[in-house]
């Protein structure tokens, strides 16, 4: 499997922050927007607010229905996911249930997989570095992790975690030990993956909380470790 050296940078969104700052009428900067003129709705904007208006008005939605889709959307964090983990570490029965049998697990625990979806739970250990992506399209488990980053939809991402995973995770900070065996899993529509990463040394004794601020998003996808403790 090839170990390109190419940074690639699929996950820099490109974004940097603006140099410029806000001035008052006079000509003096300020750092905040203050008011701001109404803006024209683009076409589309115009559309989707004519089309969510007449799905009210024909009875096919309720008025609040979709600020509440929105409201629980906004939910879905990777600290839902970081939980889970965090309570793996401390908890060997949970552990133990939540690799065995997932979904329940995961229900269980207050999170509904999107879409109904099956979920698997892989254990990274020192011996195995497990690392999720979605070949087709950008299936994820946004119930524990939230939307999906850009670079994890990125056709960059999708096409080099699978000829080369090794080069990716050291982008992202992460270098394996030439014995360590990685294994790269596929998401579909109907199965999503959570990683189980390891937990750092230095953490007994440590409470979940303490442990879930250590447990990122990309360490659930695998492309990345847990952060070591004085790093979170």
């Amino acid at each position: 499997m090839s170990e390109g050296k190419d940074r690639g940078g699929f996950y820099d969104t490109g974004w940097r922050p603006s140099d410029d700052l806000h001035r008052d009428e006079d000509g003096r900067p300020h750092d905040h927007p203050g008011l701001q003129e109404d803006v024209v709705l683009g076409v589309r904007a115009s559309r989707a607010l004519a089309m969510h208006e007449l799905l009210v008005e024909k009875g096919v939605i309720g008025s609040g229905e979709v600020d509440d889709a929105i409201e629980r959307w906004s939910e879905r964090v990777p600290s839902n996911g970081a939980s889970l983990v965090a309570k793996a570490w401390t908890d060997p029965e949970f552990k133990a249930r939540l690799l065995e049998h997932p979904k329940e697990t995961v229900v269980e625990s207050g999170f509904v997989p999107e879409h109904n979806a099956d979920i698997i739970v892989l254990e990274n250990t020192s011996e195995v570095q497990h690392m999720v992506v979605c070949t087709l399209c950008s299936c994820y488990p946004t119930a524990l992790l939230g939307p999906p980053p850009d670079w994890y939809k990125s056709f960059s991402y999708r096409s080099r975690a699978v000829t080369e995973p090794r080069a990716v995770m050291a982008e992202f900070g992460l270098e394996l030990e030439d014995d360590v065996e990685v294994r790269v899993v596929d998401s579909n529509s109907e199965l999503r993956f959570l990683v189980l990463p390891r937990r750092p040394d230095g953490t007994e004794g440590w409470s979940e909380e303490r442990l879930a601020a250590l447990v990122t998003r990309d360490s659930m996808i695998g492309v990345s470790g847990a952060l070591e403790p004085g790093k979170d």
